[in-house]
Protein backbone atom coordinates (compact mmCIF):
# COMPACT_ATOMS: atom_id res chain seq x y z
CA UNK A 1 0.00 0.00 0.00
CA UNK A 2 2.80 2.28 0.63
CA UNK A 3 4.55 1.99 -2.51
CA UNK A 4 1.20 2.43 -4.20
CA UNK A 5 0.52 5.92 -3.02
CA UNK A 6 4.80 6.16 -3.17
CA UNK A 7 4.01 5.44 -7.07
CA UNK A 8 0.74 7.50 -7.30
CA UNK A 9 2.37 10.84 -5.70
CA UNK A 10 5.24 10.26 -8.22
CA UNK A 11 2.57 10.30 -11.00
CA UNK A 12 1.23 13.43 -9.85
CA UNK A 13 4.05 15.37 -9.30
CA UNK A 14 5.26 14.97 -12.87
CA UNK A 15 1.89 15.45 -13.94
CA UNK A 16 1.79 18.87 -12.59
CA UNK A 17 5.54 20.03 -13.27
CA UNK A 18 4.16 18.99 -16.96
CA UNK A 19 1.10 21.52 -16.42
CA UNK A 20 3.66 24.17 -14.89
CA UNK A 21 5.70 23.73 -18.50
CA UNK A 22 2.72 23.60 -20.28
CA UNK A 23 1.50 27.30 -19.30
CA UNK A 24 5.01 29.05 -19.07
CA UNK A 25 4.86 27.59 -22.81
CA UNK A 26 1.73 29.36 -23.67
CA UNK A 27 2.62 32.60 -22.33
CA UNK A 28 3.23 34.74 -24.76
CA UNK A 29 5.55 37.56 -24.95
CA UNK A 30 5.05 41.25 -24.35
CA UNK A 31 5.27 42.81 -27.90
CA UNK A 32 8.82 44.52 -28.95
CA UNK A 33 8.08 47.97 -30.75
CA UNK A 34 11.19 48.92 -32.66
CA UNK A 35 10.73 52.69 -33.93
CA UNK A 36 13.06 53.78 -36.58
CA UNK A 37 12.83 57.96 -36.23
CA UNK A 38 12.86 59.85 -39.10
CA UNK A 39 15.74 62.41 -38.32
CA UNK A 40 16.86 62.89 -41.97
CA UNK A 41 20.91 62.31 -42.50
CA UNK A 42 21.06 60.87 -38.72
CA UNK A 43 20.18 58.03 -36.82
CA UNK A 44 17.61 57.58 -33.74
CA UNK A 45 15.27 54.32 -32.49
CA UNK A 46 13.24 53.94 -29.74
CA UNK A 47 12.68 49.94 -28.34
CA UNK A 48 9.49 49.48 -26.38
CA UNK A 49 9.23 46.06 -24.49
CA UNK A 50 6.51 45.46 -21.99
CA UNK A 51 7.42 48.81 -19.76
CA UNK A 52 10.66 49.10 -20.50
CA UNK A 53 12.47 51.20 -23.13
CA UNK A 54 15.72 52.13 -25.19
CA UNK A 55 16.68 55.06 -26.80
CA UNK A 56 19.74 54.25 -29.23
CA UNK A 57 20.99 57.57 -30.51
CA UNK A 58 18.75 60.78 -30.77
CA UNK A 59 19.94 62.30 -34.29
CA UNK A 60 21.31 65.88 -34.80
CA UNK A 61 20.84 68.73 -32.49
CA UNK A 62 18.57 70.07 -34.74
CA UNK A 63 16.42 66.94 -34.16
CA UNK A 64 16.11 67.52 -30.21
CA UNK A 65 12.45 68.63 -30.13
CA UNK A 66 11.41 65.94 -32.79
CA UNK A 67 13.04 63.46 -30.13
CA UNK A 68 10.93 65.19 -26.94
CA UNK A 69 8.03 65.35 -28.90
CA UNK A 70 8.08 61.96 -29.72
CA UNK A 71 8.87 60.40 -26.29
CA UNK A 72 5.84 62.76 -24.90
CA UNK A 73 3.53 61.52 -27.58
CA UNK A 74 4.10 58.03 -26.46
CA UNK A 75 4.64 58.82 -22.99
CA UNK A 76 7.99 57.39 -22.55
CA UNK A 77 9.24 60.04 -19.08
CA UNK A 78 11.96 57.11 -18.13
CA UNK A 79 14.22 55.80 -20.77
CA UNK A 80 15.24 52.32 -18.85
CA UNK A 81 18.25 52.59 -21.43
CA UNK A 82 20.26 55.05 -23.67
CA UNK A 83 22.80 53.75 -26.09
CA UNK A 84 24.82 56.68 -27.38
CA UNK A 85 27.09 54.53 -30.16
CA UNK A 86 29.63 56.91 -30.56
CA UNK A 87 30.18 60.86 -30.35
CA UNK A 88 29.38 62.06 -33.96
CA UNK A 89 26.46 64.84 -33.72
CA UNK A 90 24.29 62.89 -36.38
CA UNK A 91 24.02 60.31 -33.45
CA UNK A 92 23.96 61.89 -30.27
CA UNK A 93 23.03 65.91 -30.67
CA UNK A 94 19.62 65.24 -30.25
CA UNK A 95 19.64 62.79 -27.08
CA UNK A 96 19.35 66.22 -25.40
CA UNK A 97 15.81 66.48 -26.02
CA UNK A 98 15.57 63.18 -24.82
CA UNK A 99 17.16 63.60 -21.52
CA UNK A 100 14.99 66.93 -20.83
CA UNK A 101 11.81 65.32 -21.32
CA UNK A 102 12.68 61.97 -19.42
CA UNK A 103 14.95 60.67 -16.81
CA UNK A 104 17.26 57.95 -17.30
CA UNK A 105 18.84 54.75 -15.87
CA UNK A 106 21.51 53.51 -17.56
CA UNK A 107 23.51 55.56 -20.51
CA UNK A 108 26.07 53.77 -22.44
CA UNK A 109 28.53 55.22 -24.11
CA UNK A 110 32.13 53.53 -26.32
CA UNK A 111 33.97 56.70 -24.40
CA UNK A 112 33.43 58.56 -21.08
CA UNK A 113 35.06 61.54 -22.61
CA UNK A 114 35.69 63.26 -26.00
CA UNK A 115 36.91 66.40 -27.50
CA UNK A 116 33.70 67.26 -29.37
CA UNK A 117 31.65 69.78 -28.13
CA UNK A 118 28.31 68.41 -29.04
CA UNK A 119 29.14 65.11 -26.35
CA UNK A 120 30.79 67.29 -24.04
CA UNK A 121 27.50 68.55 -23.67
CA UNK A 122 25.48 65.40 -23.62
CA UNK A 123 27.66 64.39 -20.71
CA UNK A 124 27.02 67.23 -18.74
CA UNK A 125 22.77 66.54 -19.14
CA UNK A 126 23.88 62.89 -18.42
CA UNK A 127 25.43 64.02 -15.14
CA UNK A 128 22.48 66.59 -14.46
CA UNK A 129 20.64 63.81 -14.31
CA UNK A 130 22.34 62.04 -11.60
CA UNK A 131 24.07 59.66 -13.90
CA UNK A 132 27.24 58.39 -14.50
CA UNK A 133 28.27 57.25 -18.08
CA UNK A 134 28.93 53.36 -18.33
CA UNK A 135 31.71 52.86 -21.06
CA UNK A 136 30.14 50.00 -22.81
CA UNK A 137 32.11 46.60 -23.01
CA UNK A 138 31.73 43.28 -24.83
CA UNK A 139 29.51 40.88 -23.60
CA UNK A 140 27.58 43.71 -21.31
CA UNK A 141 23.54 42.61 -21.99
CA UNK A 142 20.99 43.72 -20.08
CA UNK A 143 16.99 42.33 -20.05
CA UNK A 144 14.13 44.83 -22.10
CA UNK A 145 11.32 43.22 -20.67
CA UNK A 146 10.54 40.05 -22.63
CA UNK A 147 13.25 40.72 -25.06
CA UNK A 148 17.13 40.48 -24.13
CA UNK A 149 20.21 42.72 -25.20
CA UNK A 150 23.41 42.22 -25.84
CA UNK A 151 26.74 44.15 -26.80
CA UNK A 152 28.56 42.38 -29.03
CA UNK A 153 30.96 45.50 -30.69
CA UNK A 154 32.69 48.40 -29.18
CA UNK A 155 35.81 50.57 -30.22
CA UNK A 156 36.71 47.20 -32.52
CA UNK A 157 38.99 49.41 -35.20
CA UNK A 158 40.33 53.00 -35.97
CA UNK A 159 38.12 55.40 -36.86
CA UNK A 160 35.38 57.09 -34.85
CA UNK A 161 32.48 54.96 -36.82
CA UNK A 162 34.75 51.82 -36.26
CA UNK A 163 33.68 53.10 -32.25
CA UNK A 164 30.43 52.34 -32.83
CA UNK A 165 28.23 50.32 -30.46
CA UNK A 166 27.20 47.56 -31.81
CA UNK A 167 24.16 45.49 -30.51
CA UNK A 168 21.81 42.45 -30.78
CA UNK A 169 18.48 42.24 -29.79
CA UNK A 170 16.46 38.82 -29.33
CA UNK A 171 12.73 38.83 -28.90
CA UNK A 172 11.82 34.71 -28.64
CA UNK A 173 13.06 33.64 -32.18
CA UNK A 174 13.70 37.38 -33.69
CA UNK A 175 16.26 39.68 -33.26
CA UNK A 176 17.22 42.91 -34.34
CA UNK A 177 20.89 44.35 -35.01
CA UNK A 178 22.22 48.01 -34.77
CA UNK A 179 25.34 48.51 -35.96
CA UNK A 180 25.32 52.52 -35.69
CA UNK A 181 28.34 53.95 -38.17
CA UNK A 182 30.10 50.98 -37.91
CA UNK A 183 32.60 50.11 -40.96
CA UNK A 184 34.09 46.94 -43.36
CA UNK A 185 36.91 46.84 -40.52
CA UNK A 186 34.56 46.22 -37.28
CA UNK A 187 32.60 44.39 -39.49
CA UNK A 188 35.45 42.24 -39.88
CA UNK A 189 36.15 42.49 -35.99
CA UNK A 190 32.53 41.33 -35.50
CA UNK A 191 33.05 38.05 -37.93
CA UNK A 192 35.96 36.81 -36.52
CA UNK A 193 34.54 37.13 -32.64
CA UNK A 194 32.20 34.43 -33.31
CA UNK A 195 29.44 36.29 -31.89
CA UNK A 196 25.88 35.14 -33.03
CA UNK A 197 25.03 37.56 -35.96
CA UNK A 198 22.25 35.73 -37.52
CA UNK A 199 19.28 38.86 -37.35
CA UNK A 200 15.72 39.10 -38.64
CA UNK A 201 15.73 42.66 -38.71
CA UNK A 202 19.31 44.79 -39.89
CA UNK A 203 19.61 48.57 -39.11
CA UNK A 204 22.21 49.04 -42.04
CA UNK A 205 25.55 50.84 -40.66
CA UNK A 206 26.65 54.27 -41.87
CA UNK A 207 23.16 55.32 -43.53
CA UNK A 208 23.76 52.66 -46.13
CA UNK A 209 27.65 53.98 -46.86
CA UNK A 210 29.66 51.64 -49.37
CA UNK A 211 31.87 51.26 -46.64
CA UNK A 212 29.63 49.18 -44.66
CA UNK A 213 27.40 46.14 -45.13
CA UNK A 214 30.37 44.07 -46.90
CA UNK A 215 28.90 40.73 -48.20
CA UNK A 216 30.44 38.75 -45.87
CA UNK A 217 28.82 40.46 -42.84
CA UNK A 218 25.59 40.48 -45.17
CA UNK A 219 25.88 36.97 -45.27
CA UNK A 220 26.70 36.09 -41.91
CA UNK A 221 23.62 38.21 -40.46
CA UNK A 222 21.42 36.98 -43.21
CA UNK A 223 18.59 39.65 -42.11
CA UNK A 224 14.96 39.18 -43.84
CA UNK A 225 14.82 42.85 -43.62
CA UNK A 226 16.82 45.87 -43.55
CA UNK A 227 16.17 49.43 -42.36
CA UNK A 228 18.01 52.40 -43.56
CA UNK A 229 18.52 55.68 -41.63
CA UNK A 230 18.82 58.49 -44.04
CA UNK A 231 18.46 62.11 -45.31
CA UNK A 232 16.37 62.96 -48.59
CA UNK A 233 18.86 64.12 -51.11
CA UNK A 234 21.93 63.96 -48.61
CA UNK A 235 25.34 65.25 -49.67
CA UNK A 236 26.85 61.51 -49.07
CA UNK A 237 24.90 60.25 -51.90
CA UNK A 238 23.54 57.76 -49.61
CA UNK A 239 22.35 54.78 -49.43
CA UNK A 240 25.15 54.17 -52.20
CA UNK A 241 24.34 52.36 -54.75
CA UNK A 242 26.87 49.22 -53.90
CA UNK A 243 25.13 48.72 -50.59
CA UNK A 244 21.64 48.39 -52.36
CA UNK A 245 22.91 45.64 -54.82
CA UNK A 246 24.00 43.51 -51.88
CA UNK A 247 21.39 44.01 -50.00
CA UNK A 248 19.36 43.11 -53.18
CA UNK A 249 21.47 39.95 -54.19
CA UNK A 250 20.55 38.58 -50.60
CA UNK A 251 16.58 39.22 -51.18
CA UNK A 252 16.06 41.87 -48.50
CA UNK A 253 13.20 43.77 -48.21
CA UNK A 254 14.50 46.98 -47.85
CA UNK A 255 13.08 50.21 -46.06
CA UNK A 256 14.39 53.74 -45.56
CA UNK A 257 13.45 56.73 -43.36
CA UNK A 258 13.79 59.34 -46.46
CA UNK A 259 11.45 57.06 -48.53
CA UNK A 260 8.61 55.63 -45.55
CA UNK A 261 8.94 58.08 -42.55
CA UNK A 262 9.28 56.73 -39.19
CA UNK A 263 9.42 53.09 -39.26
CA UNK A 264 7.72 51.03 -36.95
CA UNK A 265 8.44 47.17 -36.72
CA UNK A 266 6.43 44.86 -34.01
CA UNK A 267 7.57 41.60 -32.73
CA UNK A 268 5.24 39.00 -31.36
CA UNK A 269 8.44 36.54 -31.05
CA UNK A 270 7.85 34.43 -33.75
CA UNK A 271 7.04 37.38 -36.43
CA UNK A 272 7.44 40.85 -37.65
CA UNK A 273 5.44 42.98 -39.39
CA UNK A 274 6.04 46.56 -40.01
CA UNK A 275 4.13 49.82 -40.04
CA UNK A 276 5.33 53.04 -42.50
CA UNK A 277 5.05 56.22 -41.67
CA UNK A 278 4.72 57.49 -45.34
CA UNK A 279 2.78 54.06 -46.21
CA UNK A 280 4.67 54.10 -49.27
CA UNK A 281 4.87 50.42 -50.41
CA UNK A 282 8.22 49.04 -51.00
CA UNK A 283 8.49 47.21 -54.76
CA UNK A 284 10.59 44.13 -52.96
CA UNK A 285 7.83 43.51 -50.00
CA UNK A 286 5.23 43.32 -52.85
CA UNK A 287 6.57 40.74 -54.85
CA UNK A 288 10.42 39.17 -54.57
CA UNK A 289 11.86 39.14 -57.65
CA UNK A 290 15.31 39.51 -59.18
CA UNK A 291 14.05 42.21 -62.19
CA UNK A 292 10.90 43.72 -63.71
CA UNK A 293 10.13 43.14 -67.57
CA UNK A 294 8.79 45.41 -69.71
CA UNK A 295 7.25 42.84 -72.46
CA UNK A 296 6.24 45.48 -74.82
CA UNK A 297 9.40 47.38 -74.61
CA UNK A 298 11.74 44.48 -73.96
CA UNK A 299 13.74 45.88 -71.21
CA UNK A 300 14.29 44.51 -68.11
CA UNK A 301 14.86 46.97 -64.76
CA UNK A 302 15.87 46.50 -60.89
CA UNK A 303 12.71 46.03 -59.32
CA UNK A 304 13.08 49.36 -57.11
CA UNK A 305 13.50 51.74 -60.42
CA UNK A 306 11.37 54.54 -61.28
CA UNK A 307 10.49 52.84 -64.83
CA UNK A 308 8.53 50.34 -63.11
CA UNK A 309 6.15 52.45 -61.42
CA UNK A 310 5.55 54.08 -64.73
CA UNK A 311 4.65 50.78 -66.94
CA UNK A 312 1.24 49.43 -67.09
CA UNK A 313 0.67 46.69 -65.44
CA UNK A 314 -0.02 44.85 -68.14
CA UNK A 315 3.41 45.09 -69.58
CA UNK A 316 4.96 44.62 -66.29
CA UNK A 317 6.80 40.65 -66.02
CA UNK A 318 8.19 39.41 -62.44
CA UNK A 319 11.44 37.55 -63.22
CA UNK A 320 13.46 35.57 -61.01
CA UNK A 321 16.52 34.26 -62.37
CA UNK A 322 19.69 35.24 -64.18
CA UNK A 323 20.38 38.55 -66.34
CA UNK A 324 22.32 36.57 -69.32
CA UNK A 325 19.13 34.53 -69.85
CA UNK A 326 17.42 37.38 -70.80
CA UNK A 327 20.10 39.40 -72.58
CA UNK A 328 19.96 35.89 -74.62
CA UNK A 329 16.05 36.41 -74.83
CA UNK A 330 16.30 39.45 -76.25
CA UNK A 331 15.87 41.74 -73.21
CA UNK A 332 17.71 44.91 -73.23
CA UNK A 333 19.06 46.59 -69.77
CA UNK A 334 17.47 49.74 -68.61
CA UNK A 335 19.03 52.64 -69.49
CA UNK A 336 18.42 54.29 -65.78
CA UNK A 337 19.15 52.06 -63.31
CA UNK A 338 21.79 50.14 -65.30
CA UNK A 339 20.76 46.24 -64.02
Amino acid sequence: MKRYFKSLLIICLIIFASVLVSCKEETPLDTLEVHYLDVGQADAALVLCGDKTMLIDGGNVDDSNLIYSYLKSHSVDFIDYMIATHPHEDHIGGLSGALRYADVGTVYSPVAEHYAEVFRIFAEQVDEKGVELTVAEVGDSFSLGDASVEIIGVNSAEGENNSSIVLRITHGDVSFMFTADAERDAETVLLDSGARLKSTVLKVGHHGSSDSTTYRFLKEVNPDYAVISVGDDNPYGHPHSETLSRLRDANVTVYRTDEQGDIICRSNGESVEFELGKNKPVADNIIKCDYVLNRRSKVFHYPDCDGVEAMSEYNREYYVGKREDLISDGYTSCGGCKP
